[in-house]
């Protein structure tokens, strides 16, 4: 019926959750897991460009804007994670009521496979803790690489979601 009225599907998506509890501690020298200070957004912003942006160059421009406006938010705390001192994965995190949101997860190309989006989670999970949250959330694309981290992770999907545009 949507699409008898010009909608599209444009996106399928898994919302996950879990419970959120006290981490265990995760022993990884070579990675290492920060907020950023408020100089660092250029910084941070660039990482998650080059993260998202990987298999669609085109969206660079707009995927800096983007991070911008994340790092600049007072909701939004901004996470890069370094693989043996070199930033290499960006994320963010942002609470609300109880809930902590996780989201905005890219990995540089060149540091990819090297345990970055596990130590992000474990950190977000970490301050989300920390700060009285006792519900997490995030979205990923069902069968992803992003699914799969997330899983290990304890999260679950709690549905999939159909995004619809209305086409001309």
């Amino acid at each position: 019926m949507l699409c008898t009225r010009n909608y599209r599907p444009i996106e399928i998506s898994n919302v996950l959750c879990r419970p959120v509890e006290r981490p265990t501690a995760e022993e990884q020298s070579a990675v290492s897991v920060r907020v950023i200070a408020p100089e660092e957004a250029l910084l941070w912003s660039d990482i998650s460009a080059r993260g998202w942006s990987h298999e669609h160059p085109e969206l660079r421009d707009f995927l800096l804007d983007l991070g911008a406006i994340s790092a600049a938010r007072e909701e939004s705390l901004c996470f890069l994670a370094e693989y043996d001192g070199n930033p290499g994965a960006a994320g963010v995190l942002c609470i609300h009521d109880g809930v902590a949101l996780f989201g905005g997860s890219a990995t540089v190309p060149e540091l990819r496979r090297r345990g970055l989006q596990a130590a992000l989670l474990h950190k977000r999970m970490c301050y989300a803790f920390d700060h009285g949250c006792d519900l997490a959330m995030m979205v990923a694309q069902p069968g992803s690489d992003s699914q799969r981290n997330a899983e290990r992770k304890g999260f679950r999907i709690a549905y999939t979601r159909t995004k619809w545009r209305l086409c001309s």
